[in-house]
């Protein structure tokens, strides 16, 4: 996801509502729970592309540090022009270009989320393995990803639902995102093997599934989740 031409495109394309879904679920679990982020808490973005989230969750915790998390230069560039130009401190908003399993030189954060990231690395353990050296004692984490379609028809028909009036190269890559992405059930085993079975997974709509959950940072010195 580092060509010019595939950068542009993401960063052009309009995925408000969906992002917004996100940064809404988001306070749902805070609210469920009954914690919400503190002042200087580290909130952080994995694959956070052109920054569409990034930008949500500075926005939505004001007093609270976002770092943003990509290996790809070329969007970590753009959201950097994005920050500037929406006149967002880079004390509030930071950006990072590295690849997985990265580690925090510092915080630890109370809040960890990934959109669209899972189905783009060959090795899903570089994501659940990261996520423990991330947290703090009690970290929210919500991942979200497209799903498997579970025939080449169906993978099809959702194709032609939501990428028909789409550039070519979104359409592109949609359907090979599609092709790449994982089911509930092996996401579930991913889990088991990072021992993060505690974690909900769910499906929703007709294409994403969902995992969630707390979880305590093992720089906390615990190796158990947090309940």
């Amino acid at each position: 996801m580092n060509e010019p031409l595939q950068v542009k495109a993401y960063a052009a394309a309009d995925f408000a509502s969906t992002d917004q879904a996100l940064v809404e679920r988001l306070d749902q679990l805070l609210r469920d729970a009954d914690r919400w982020p503190a002042h200087g808490d580290c909130l952080i973005d994995l694959g956070c592309g052109p920054g569409n989230i990034s930008e949500r969750l500075a926005r939505r915790w004001p007093r609270c540090t976002v770092v943003g998390v990509d290996a790809a230069e070329q969007m970590i560039l753009e959201a950097e022009d994005r920050r500037r130009q929406n006149s967002i401190p880079s004390d509030r908003l930071q950006y990072v270009v590295a690849p997985l399993p990265w580690h925090a030189p510092s915080s630890q954060a109370s809040l960890i989320v990934s959109n669209s990231l899972l189905h783009h690395l060959h090795d899903p353990q570089k994501l659940w393995g990261c996520l423990r050296p991330l947290a703090g004692s009690h970290c929210l984490v919500l991942h979200r990803d497209l799903r498997r379609p579970s025939s080449s028809a169906e993978l099809d028909q959702l194709c032609e639902c939501y990428t028909a009036d789409a550039p070519e190269l979104l359409q592109r890559d949609y359907r090979a995102s599609l092709h790449a992405a994982f089911t509930v059930e092996e996401v579930k085993e991913q889990l088991r093997d990072a021992q993060l079975d505690h974690l909900q997974v769910r499906e929703l709509e007709d294409r994403y599934l969902e995992i969630s959950g707390w979880i305590t940072g093992c720089q906390a010195g615990l190796d158990q989740p947090s309940a």
